[in-house]
């Protein structure tokens, strides 16, 4: 179905090719899972497939592109649209009208599809996708998990025989995540659909995986085999690998069942260890004691167009603690953070940050209470290049010199200062505006869904970062479908549905608890406490300090 014979890509300017070499071959009705690291070329890889490169992004392709007998040197990306679906890392970027089902439409309408044929079609795909609730509004007030849903379903209509996935699940809870990846795993194994995805959270996918694609990056060949083959080895790997390695299980694990029938004699070596006694002895990670209040809200109420999207919240944030905002897609968590940061005003109730009511602040003394990144990382972009992002931003934080960038090379080390932020990747572009805003070091600090398109390299990063600040008193907030980054960093867990906090408690108590929220560590070794592989190992190796 999908051959690629030496396929390099060269962009414009550019030292050296951001692909060289690239031999595959995938076949119907197989998932390829493309992993690796943030700005390897993953996404340029998928773009080759249906002629975004080079047809629409410039540069040099170098090599052939073969998909279904059609060659994209000779084919643009509207002769492949029959063939190719293709959903990028954006979502709302892409869409082309203002109504869920227009939407959803707009694809068979492009190819001239009868209007029964496109009707049977719609429904199927509201259903399959759970869209059916919100089929009469506008995508531009949909949830991020929503949005990403409804551009999955504009293209599953169309009927590709070939879907091309860039971060899928980056925005999905974690069970809207297991409902899409089902659904493409159904149309693989009954339909004979090709899927090609790249994905960071690879704890979701790699199970359901054919054959994972490593891309290493900076133009090395890429590696191809089997998810055991490839991730044993990698430079990425989910939890439940990293757990497998740490026990020395040969082959890795891909998936929790596999794990729990090899977890027996590692949680017998594990029975007399206390992970919450390791986690108190690091302070901010799970210390019982409160520092002073940084923010709060007393029977909080947003609304739009009079729908209550947080319905009577009351919160405190103390010093010193990370807190993870969890919850379905739509239960109100980034209008919480909008209400914190003063961008939507309460309908009712109130809301106080360092004293102040942040709706009443102007934008430069704002910043120095409370800060946020939004979902969409490239609302806080605007300079011509990253150097440029980066003097700007010190300057308006008022910080020395030097100190967005020195932020920015410790997510992302190799990115050129000349490079334009549009030119980055997605997880490129949120380290970026993450170093904006961690740069000021507010005593507040507001991030939504700050691991959307980062490595576990680059989340690794970001847990150091997100440690030093709660260790120097500031206070995060961080709304989240990522459980391994709660599992990493938070003190304690927030959890919303319905615009309601209906859980509020220390990290491993609401996480364990939960099967929808649990991260895989947890899930493996249950009924201990353990949430991360670094723990694990740590244990283990005190576990060995004292055996005779």
């Amino acid at each position: 179905m999908i051959e690629m014979h030496g396929v390099g890509v060269t962009y414009a300017d550019a030292d050296a090719p951001v692909l060289s070499g690239v031999d595959l071959a995938i076949g119907e009705g197989e998932l390829a899972l493309v992993v690796g690291r943030t700005g390897s070329g993953k996404s340029t890889l998928l773009r080759t497939l249906n002629g975004l490169v080079p047809h629409f992004s410039g540069g040099t392709l170098h090599g052939r592109v073969v998909v279904d007998g059609r060659d994209t040197r000779t084919h643009r990306p509207r002769d492949l649209a029959d063939v190719v679906g293709y959903v990028g890392q954006d979502p709302l970027s892409g869409f082309v009208t203002d109504a869920v089902e227009d939407e959803l439409a707009y694809g068979m309408e492009s190819l001239g599809l009868p209007a029964d044929t496109m009707r049977k079609r719609v429904e199927e795909t509201l259903d399959l996708l759970g869209l059916a609730e919100v089929r009469g509004r506008p995508v531009a007030d949909l949830s991020a998990g929503q949005q990403q849903r409804v551009a999955i379903g504009a293209v599953l209509t169309t009927h590709p025989r070939v879907l091309v996935l860039d971060e899928p699940t980056s925005a999905l809870d974690p069970l809207a995540a297991e409902e899409v990846l089902a659904t493409l795993q159904r149309l693989v194994h009954d339909l004979g659909l090709t899927v090609v995805l790249a994905e960071h959270r690879l704890e979701r996918v790699v199970q359901y995986a054919d054959r994972v694609v490593l891309v290493p990056g900076d133009g090395r060949p890429v590696v191809d085999g089997t998810p055991v083959e490839v991730l044993s080895d990698s430079p990425v790997a989910p939890p439940v690998v990293e757990l497998g390695r740490v026990a020395g299980w040969r082959p890795v694990p891909l998936s929790v069942r596999d794990a729990r029938r090899l977890a027996g004699p590692l949680r017998s070596r594990l029975a007399h260890a206390d992970p919450s006694s390791r986690r108190a002895r690091e302070g901010a990670r799970e210390g019982t004691s409160e520092g002073r209040t940084v923010a709060a809200c007393a029977d909080l109420v947003v609304s739009y167009r009079r729908v209550p999207a947080v319905r009577g919240v009351s919160a405190r944030l103390s010093a010193g603690k990370v807190v993870a905002l969890m919850g379905r897609n739509g239960a109100g968590k980034s209008t919480l953070l909008k209400a914190l940061v003063g961008m939507v005003k309460p309908a009712s109730g109130t809301v106080e940050v360092d004293g102040l009511v942040p709706s009443r602040l102007r934008p430069g003394a704002l910043l120095r209470h409370v800060a946020m990144v939004p979902q969409v990382p490239a609302d806080l972009l605007y300079a011509p290049s990253v150097g440029l992002e980066c003097e700007h931003a010190d300057r308006d934080a008022r910080v020395r010199p030097g100190t967005t960038l020195a932020v920015f090379r410790r997510l992302s080390p190799a990115v050129p200062l000349e490079q334009h932020p549009r030119d980055l990747s997605e997880g490129q572009r949120l380290s970026l505006a993450l170093s904006i805003v961690l740069a000021a070091r507010p005593p507040l600090l507001l991030l939504d869904e700050p691991t959307r398109g980062l490595d576990y390299t680059a989340k690794h990063r970001l847990v150091e970062i997100l440690r030093d600040l709660a260790e120097q008193g500031h206070a995060v907030l961080l709304a989240t479908h990522d459980v391994e980054l709660v599992a990493e960093v938070a003190a304690r867990v927030l959890v919303m549905a319905e615009g309601e906090i209906v859980a509020d408690g220390r990290t491993a108590d609401v996480v364990v608890s939960s099967p929808a929220f649990a991260p895989q560590v947890a899930k493996v070794l249950a009924p201990q406490h353990w949430l991360t592989p670094t723990e694990v190992a740590l244990a283990l190796a005190d576990t060995s300090a004292v055996t005779p």
